[in-house]
């Protein structure tokens, strides 16, 4: 059995068949852009050779999958191919999708999408991101399935500063059913953040999601809030955060990995939640990030409802990624 093969079983025959459904739903636009890309090459060349490297190369490139990434996945591809003396293109998409899936977990388990959650005590979610990213819903779907895993779970409003983003997570705390900590437009985060910790103990939550101010404008402005931030965090709870989840928008490509290079220079980033992946035919962004700031995506938007926040699973997204061509590999 091939991993294609391996990939269709697991996903169809076992208990992630929803999952399964969906990442084939939520990744239509990029699987069919880069399926007909692949069949395309794959119909024009019938040898693997140089010609067929640097066109595969191209198709990676243009799905945003990052040109460092695809450096190091064509060199791999040369040794598998090489070392199984394959001459059939056919025979390579195999070996592309189980090399993704490689390069993705590196030497890191497949655990690594799991959030740092306390047994024991209030966990410290910080959230960040710039302004229309999804980062306000995506705190409201994260709160939405913490509780359905029976999480106690409580949000502070930080993001004082934009206009209707206090109203925004109010909303979600309702649709989630769970308590929202604020103070007016225009008052100090770290004050909403200190009044969410204390909240949060007294009323025995699990979890407390922070949301932040996502102005980009001025990186030592925002580097300064997010730095008090911190340090209010650190001093009530001293382990916490657990996590500093990223939210970037797959449909920006190229515009979010520089993104999260800027995040990662101003707080110590934990995860990405990948937004609107769904709307995007250019998905490879993911392995992009992964690959080349070795942070790993932990959430990714497949949808607008609010249950479409996924955890990532690499082997779930290279499913969706090639389940147009999963039948030829019967």
């Amino acid at each position: 059995m091939n991993f294609m093969q391996k990939l269709k079983k697991r996903f169809i025959q076992d208990e992630t068949e929803d999952v399964s459904t969906k990442y084939q739903e939520g990744m239509t636009k990029t699987r069919q852009s880069f399926s007909s890309k692949i069949n395309d090459l794959i119909a024009r060349y019938r040898t693997v050779d140089e010609d067929f490297f640097e066109e595969l190369e191209e198709v990676l490139i243009s799905a945003d999958v990052g040109v460092m990434t695809v450096m190091d996945l064509i060199d791999e591809l040369k040794i598998e191919v090489k070392r199984q003396n394959i001459k059939d293109t056919k025979l390579v998409r195999d070996v592309i999708s189980e090399k993704l899936v490689e390069i993705y977990y590196g030497d890191d388990q497949e655990d690594i999408a799991q959030l740092n959650i306390n047994d024991e005590g209030l966990s410290i979610i910080l959230v960040v991101g710039v302004n229309g990213v999804g980062k306000t819903t995506s705190i409201g779907k994260l709160a939405n399935k913490l509780k359905k895993e029976g999480k106690h779970v409580v949000l502070a409003a930080g993001d004082t500063f934009r206009a209707g983003a206090i109203e925004q997570l109010e909303e979600w705390g309702k649709r989630a059913d769970v308590d929202v900590i604020k103070q007016e437009e225009g008052s100090d985060p770290a004050a909403v953040i200190f009044d969410g910790i204390k909240a949060a103990q007294s009323r025995n939550a699990d979890v407390l999601i922070c949301d932040t101010a996502g102005r980009l404008q001025n990186k030592v402005n925002l580097m300064n809030e997010l730095a008090k931030v911190n340090r209010i965090i650190e001093r009530e709870v001293p382990t916490a955060p657990h996590e500093v989840l990223l939210v970037l928008d797959a449909t920006t490509g190229q515009n979010a990995l520089n993104q999260a290079k800027t995040f990662s220079e101003v707080t110590d980033v934990s995860g990405i939640v990948l937004t609107k992946l769904d709307g995007t035919a250019k998905g490879g962004i993911v392995l992009a990030i992964r690959n080349e700031l070795t942070i790993p995506v932990k959430y990714v938007g497949l949808g607008e409802q609010v249950d479409d926040l996924q955890k990532f699973n690499a082997h779930a997204f290279v499913y969706g990624l090639f389940a147009d061509m999963l039948d030829d590999a019967e």
